[in-house]
């Protein structure tokens, strides 16, 4: 795709809108999670919010494997309003300037007809009311972007301790107040609700200006507050709820590919949480191994032990997790650090069939 011919379509979309929002799925081998999220999406129309009449529902099929792209054209049969689209092929030359997901994105923006449009993965289940609920809270607190972070749903021991370290992190590094305010350079997105203004996303360049980067949402955030327009984003789970990841393999590859990216100093990162790790376990070993110890010595342990625990939940609190697997998070940290040593020495990753050299 030239860079004209770019320029050309996007102009020719920003003339086009003639529905109030348009929801755009990227979709690469999601056979497993696609019908739950099509059902969630199709139950969110009535009177008021007309599928085909107000919004419209837009599935693009990145070159699956499986029975995707059959999934989504049964649906687009019997509902006026969905529509299939096969993402462009990417030769050789496009590879090395855009990634499959925003080729994807990029192509289901610009048959989209929404004055917004909303980016979602397939692996998403929204709840009822969802997009019109979403609609209005953007056009209330005047945001050209809104994104939600899901309720994460886990499997397996790995996922239940790990996930909420996760994301008791990215809630430390990208507060969402900060991210909310305009005051502050602080900018960040979900992709698995990603709802922007279509002029702002096309004045922009939209997922084509971030073509390049893995970690598309986050940088598409971070340009639309360069260009000074306002970002709301928190954490949601009355809207939708999320599953990421299949297995633990899945979880490790997922991590791998983006926690360079989401953490300015990977390793000093990976070292910080160890150490936390070591003395959460070994400070109370020391006092039992020497049962000598002065009182204010054992007082002294005691005390950086308390505070050791207090910085560890404190922090992990923010990932809004259940309580048992808030609780069983400390024992993910070796496994977290191990993933945050992977993902910065790691020149390429592999996702989805897709290998990344290099990634952004």
């Amino acid at each position: 795709m030239s860079e004209q011919t770019s320029v050309d379509q996007a102009a020719s979309s920003e003339s086009a809108a003639s529905l109030r929002l348009s929801v755009v799925i990227p979709a690469r081998n999601e056979a497993r999670w696609l019908p739950a999220c099509l059902q969630s999406l199709l139950s969110q129309s009535d009177r008021g919010f007309a599928l085909g009449q107000q919004w419209e529902l837009i599935v693009v099929d990145d070159d699956s494997s499986d029975a995707t792209g059959d999934l989504a054209r049964e649906v687009a049969a019997v509902h006026p309003g969905v529509t299939v689209l096969a993402a462009p092929p990417l030769g050789p030359s496009e590879r090395a300037g855009i990634t499959g997901k925003n080729n994807a994105c990029w192509a289901g923006a610009q048959q989209a007809r929404g004055a917004w449009l909303l980016f979602t993965d397939a692996d998403t289940v929204h709840e009822p009311g969802d997009l019109s609920r979403a609609l209005h809270e953007a056009e209330k607190y005047k945001a050209a972007l809104l994104s939600y972070s899901p309720r994460q749903i886990v499997i397996g021991f790995w996922q239940h301790a790990l996930m909420p370290l996760v994301f008791s992190e990215l809630a430390t590094v990208y507060p969402p107040k900060q991210v909310s305010n305009p005051a502050s350079p602080v900018a960040a997105a979900n992709g698995q609700f990603l709802l922007i203004r279509r002029d702002v996303y096309f004045e922009l360049g939209g997922h084509r200006l971030v073509g390049k980067q893995v970690l598309e949402d986050v940088a598409l955030a971070r340009a639309v507050k360069r260009g000074n327009h306002t970002i709301r984003f928190r954490y949601a789970p009355e809207a939708l709820s999320t599953r990421m990841y299949a297995n633990t393999g899945e979880m490790i590859e997922g991590w791998t590919k983006n926690l360079r990216l989401l953490f300015p100093r990977p390793l000093f990162l990976a070292a910080m949480r160890m150490l936390e790790f070591l003395l959460f376990f070994f400070l109370p070993l020391t006092a039992l191994a020497f049962p000598g110890l002065l009182s204010w010595q054992q007082a002294a342990i005691l005390l950086v032990w308390l505070r050791a625990c207090w910085g560890f939940y404190h922090r992990a609190l923010r990932a809004h997790f259940p309580a048992a697997d808030t609780a069983i998070s400390i024992l993910a940290v070796p496994l977290f650090a191990w993933l945050l040593v992977r993902s910065a020495t790691s020149r390429t990753v592999e996702w989805k069939g897709r290998r990344y050299s290099n990634f952004s």
